[in-house]
């Protein structure tokens, strides 16, 4: 015996949407079980919860991203290739030309894989540079910090960082590199100093983070921990590095080891950090480069861009997404009963 097709009421409720999210979902209600009067209910629910579920996320924007002032931090030379006075700025100093994005000295192979005219690699990476989230509302450039964990002349952390930074510019990123020189060891004493300020403006400035450091000992660098120790873990209860997106790269002096990605990753983790899946180690890395500090041409540059191409794709879609992602139940609960977010210290003299 035949049974007549089940009717079904297929509802897409637009559960969230405008800042700082574009999320859809689609659910498929069976006719039969529910019964239309309660699936079209059910959607009145949805669509209620929705609206409040957009008023609540407006009224608590930027919690896993910068706000509009945060997002506007500027220092006057900061975007240069030299650093000012104080030591702060130099963000382009990747750049051979201050005003040529991607650009670097010697053979320029970030400009010819990115365009890829003669068809000499058979891939290029303008369609990554095209890319667009649908229905993202932010259109601006990612912007991107980037960190090294050397304080060498001849850091190949740093030259490994100044590619990163060479190829999220022609990809279409807003980049600024950090240079951790005069920064001082991790001290409350010295939250004013100028290289200090600097450091955790740019981490708030950014939606991800580009790190890269050598390996130490079988781990990171102190020059790398201590720019991650400046920033801090907590500002009241909430994370500021939270939302954002981060990748991570290590360079060692001999064989290829992944202890300095597993490292990183783990510290991404405890600052609420999304990290990229993609990964790079480069093993043997004075090989690697040539006079110039730019990459020679292996499987290991090539395994470079797949990583930058990645993560820019990566921070595309997740920044659409960064302030849903860090609203906690908690945080809403410890709102909802204390008006505001209480500062770890005013959590510890409540146990008190």
């Amino acid at each position: 015996m035949l049974h007549a097709a089940r009717p079904t009421v297929r509802v897409r409720a637009l559960l969230l949407s405008g800042s700082p999210l574009r999320y859809a979902a689609a659910t498929t209600l069976s006719a039969p079980k529910l019964g239309a009067p309660r699936a079209v209910g059910l959607c009145a629910l949805i669509a209620s919860k929705a609206f409040h579920s957009k008023r609540r996320l407006a009224a608590r924007a930027g919690l896993g991203s910068a706000s509009e002032t945060e997002a506007s931090f500027v220092l006057d030379g900061g975007y240069d290739v030299q650093p000012l006075e104080d030591g702060t700025g130099a963000w382009l100093a990747h750049r051979s030309e201050r005003d040529v994005p991607g650009s670097g000295p010697g053979h320029d192979w970030v400009s010819e894989v990115f365009a890829d005219a003669e068809d000499k690699h058979g891939a290029n990476l303008q369609d990554a540079a095209r890319f667009q989230v649908p229905g993202a509302q932010f259109k601006h450039r990612p912007r991107i910090l980037v960190l090294y964990g050397s304080l060498r002349p001849s850091s190949f952390s740093r030259k490994l960082a100044f590619e990163c930074a060479r190829l999220l510019e022609l990809l279409g990123a807003d980049v600024r590199t950090f240079s951790s020189h005069g920064l001082p060891v991790r001290d409350p004493a010295l939250e004013e100093h100028p290289k200090v300020q600097e450091l955790r403006a740019l981490s708030m400035w950014s939606e991800g983070h580009v790190w890269v450091s050598p390996e130490m000992h079988g781990c990171v660098t102190g020059a790398f921990k201590n720019q991650i120790d400046w920033l801090p873990l907590n500002t009241g209860s909430v994370r500021p590095t939270q939302g954002r997106t981060c990748v991570v790269l290590q360079v060692n002096g001999g064989s290829q080891s992944f202890n300095v990605v597993n490292e990183l990753r783990r510290l991404a983790r405890w600052m609420r950090m999304p990290c990229c899946t993609n990964q790079s180690s480069v093993p043997k890395a004075w090989q690697e480069f040539d006079d110039d500090g730019r990459m020679k041409d292996s499987n290991f540059r090539d395994r470079f861009v797949d990583v930058m191409e990645e993560y820019f794709k990566f921070t595309l879609i997740m920044r659409e997404n960064a302030d849903f992602l860090v609203d906690r139940f908690s945080e809403r609960k410890e709102i909802a009963q204390k008006g505001r977010l209480l500062s770890q210290a005013e959590k510890e003299a409540n146990k008190a």
